[in-house]
């Protein structure tokens, strides 16, 4: 499926969102909130689970204590998302590199191999160990995630901070995502994005694809 090139096109790096995209830790994230969902005495759909992909933690947060009508100070909001995390850290932790999502290895391999430039950008903080985990590290070139931006899709502030340190410019980009709120962002940042699920739901994606697998190095140069 891959051949081994010189970059034709004029996307020069790829931006990869993780979670959906190279790795599916959304059922990792779904168990933790809802057990701190839980704890306060009511519960949430999978589907309302949607909602918080591509969202920073505190934000999800939010979201959470809406759905369950409750109200916390900013203190325990705090102490409520670390606790959270604390959970979710315990489950990635034991995750493999069986976990990586089907041909996302194969195409990683591929695009590196051919000349482009990659970055993770990533609203978790803890890429680094699910990369680490996952034996995907290796890959990248830059990351940046929670840890290095302030603002959450659909604000580009993490794709642009990932092409200024791949040293390209917005226009030479292309994002793979998976979320509504990562295609907006990629769109407001000025570059081209590549949806990693639904066509009716990803709408403003140049291309959609259900996975990596499904993508060639022409899908790039046709961008």
């Amino acid at each position: 499926m891959y051949h081994l090139r010189n970059i034709t096109s004029n996307i020069k790096a790829c931006l990869f969102d993780l979670d959906g995209v190279l790795v599916d830790t959304a059922i990792y994230h779904y168990q933790a909130w809802k057990r701190l969902a839980n704890t306060m005495n009511f519960d949430f759909a999978e589907e309302q689970n949607e909602q918080l992909k591509g969202v920073s933690r505190m934000e999800s947060l939010t979201k959470i204590l809406a759905w369950g009508n409750i109200t916390k100070t900013e203190r325990e909001k705090m102490e409520l998302a670390a606790l959270k995390n604390s959970w979710y850290v315990e489950m990635i932790s034991k995750m493999t590199p069986n976990e990586v999502l089907p041909g996302t290895v194969e195409f990683l391999t591929a695009i590196t191999k051919a000349g482009y430039k990659l970055a993770l950008g990533s609203a978790s903080k803890n890429s680094s160990l699910i990369l680490e985990r996952t034996n995907l590290t290796h890959f990248f070139h830059e990351i940046v995630d929670g840890n290095s931006v302030n603002k959450s899709k659909p604000d580009p502030e993490v794709f642009i901070k990932g092409a200024e340190l791949l040293n390209v410019s917005a226009k030479e980009c292309v994002v793979f995502e998976d979320a509504v709120a990562g295609i907006e962002a990629a769109k407001a940042g000025g570059m081209k994005a590549i949806g990693i699920g639904k066509k009716n739901i990803l709408v403003h994606a140049d291309l959609v694809v259900s996975g990596l697998d499904k993508l060639t190095i022409e899908d790039l140069e046709r961008l």
